[in-house]
């Protein structure tokens, strides 16, 4: 039997250490989080993590992690900033009511191996800004670069004088240790697989979870086709598709079909044969040992050239990803779902309508409420994927990777953890970002009677079908 008790120790700290700065000023706590976003945003400390990262994974690119870590902590910590997370937050005079925000407590966060560096970061400075104190939980098979990233953003809270153990890391991760952290924290918030987040709901604490990525995009016929090629690449090939967000199909309308695959293999993309196809589906799907087809591990953001050499595909030196073509019923092709790899599934359309079809069983198999998108200039196009996908997130002509999780040329809140709602079997469809880390308390005042009468609420009701 696991001695557990380490994580009873990791709760009394945090514990201790949450409570010292429950009542900071809005000032001081902002100088908490700039310390930390600071510390893993410095060239050096990040360059070692994204280095640590790869090395202990065998995931994605030191060169995209960087870039990653750079974004995405300036994308949260200009958030964080911009968000008020002390006192009285929203006064509505007109109501009567006002706002004070509060603190959670103490919050357990698991983090993915695909991304072991970048999530405790960004996550550590919202959670952070509401007051709160946070132990993370790495994947075992990334432990010591989380650790190392929990290492660099403890030391810099000496700075500003606040406690370390506000946070903390799991250093000897494992399923029973996660579990037993979950059950003891005030709120969890998990990102990664589906297993984690199915625990991260039966763990009896609220939570944070997020569904399956597998996103998609139209590429309408009125696309710009090279733009539009550029940002897929560029998507699809960032840090060797770790990022749930990277695009996973791409359903193109058939009168621009052949000029957009001629793009996408001009900047290195590969079109497999049938026959490549077959091989490359028994390489990258293996049962379980319940008989289920799953992806292959081996193929986990590893380079396209590394996934074509073990399925026995003789590519391009230039070779950046691997286009398979698809086609119908799609919920029969695993290439139809999440990968995690440099491998694009293309799907062919002709009437929009159709497209939208494509698309909405793309999602319905595997990633509903995730998101989706188009490359598109066509605003009743735009509008109808608005009202009809159940799609957490639509991205217009943008990068899914990087446009997901918000970016500086998009208007989406920063965050690594993004809610699916209720069609992903999560709790919120929004970007988990700091008002997801505070309690709000409403004080309610009396204001001056006023009761509508009948007719003014059902007025309109009677005057078509009576009282």
């Amino acid at each position: 039997m696991e001695d557990l008790s380490i994580i009873d120790q990791l709760i009394k700290k945090a514990r201790a250490a949450q409570e010292k700065i429950a009542d900071y000023t809005q000032e001081q706590i902002d100088d908490v989080c700039r310390a930390v976003a600071w510390q893993v945003y410095k060239d050096d400390n990040i360059a070692q993590l994204a280095k640590l990262a790869v090395e202990e994974t065998g995931m994605g690119k030191v060169e995209d992690k960087i870039t990653k870590h750079k974004n995405k902590v300036l994308g949260i910590i200009v958030d964080a900033l911009a968000f008020k997370s002390v006192g009285l937050i929203e006064r509505d005079e007109a109501k009567g009511i006002s706002k004070y925000a509060k603190p959670v407590g103490v919050i357990g966060a698991l983090t993915p191996v695909t991304n072991p560096t970048a999530t405790p970061a960004s996550n550590a400075v919202a959670i952070l800004k509401g007051r709160n104190a946070v132990i993370f939980a790495p994947h075992p098979r990334s432990k010591k670069a989380s650790a190392l990233a929990v290492k660099m953003m403890r030391e810099v809270l000496k700075i500003v004088g606040a406690p370390q153990d506000l946070i903390q890391v799991v250093e000897e991760p494992s399923i029973e240790a996660t579990g037993e952290l979950m059950k003891k924290v005030d709120l969890v918030v998990a990102t990664g697989g589906a297993p984690m987040v199915k625990a991260a709901y039966s763990s009896g604490k609220p939570a944070y979870g997020v569904g399956p990525g597998n996103s998609c995009q139209i590429i309408d016929e009125d696309a710009d086709i090279n733009d539009a090629a550029d940002k897929i690449t560029t998507s699809k090939t960032f840090d060797n598709a770790t990022s749930c967000s990277s695009e996973n199909s791409i359903v193109i309308q058939k009168k621009i079909y052949d000029a957009m695959v001629k793009a996408l293999k001009d900047r290195g993309g590969y079109l497999c044969s049938a026959e490549e196809k077959a091989r490359l589906k028994d390489y990258m799907w293996k049962p379980n040992k319940h008989g289920e087809m799953t992806i292959n591990a081996g193929v986990v953001a590893k380079s396209a050239k590394e996934i074509a050499a073990g399925a026995g595909l003789n590519v391009p030196d230039n070779t950046k990803m691997i286009l398979v073509e698809c086609g119908m019923p799609l919920e029969e092709d695993l290439f139809a779902e999440e990968k995690l790899s440099p491998v694009l599934a293309i799907f062919k359309y002709g009437e929009f309508m159709e497209g939208v079809e494509i698309l909405r069983r793309l999602t319905d198999n595997c990633g509903t409420g995730h998101s989706c998108g188009i490359h598109s200039f066509n605003k009743e196009h735009i509008e109808y994927l608005g009202l009809h996908m159940k799609s957490s997130r639509i991205v217009v002509r943008q990068p899914q990777a990087s446009a997901n999780g918000g970016a500086f040329f998009n208007g989406m809140p920063s965050t690594v953890t993004l809610g699916c709602g209720t069609w992903g079997n999560n709790i919120t469809s929004e970007n988990i970002s700091c008002k997801h880390f505070i309690n709000v308390t409403w004080v309610s005042e009396p204001i001056p009677l006023n009761r509508p009468a009948d007719d003014t609420v059902w007025g309109g009701y009677f005057k078509k079908y009576g009282r």
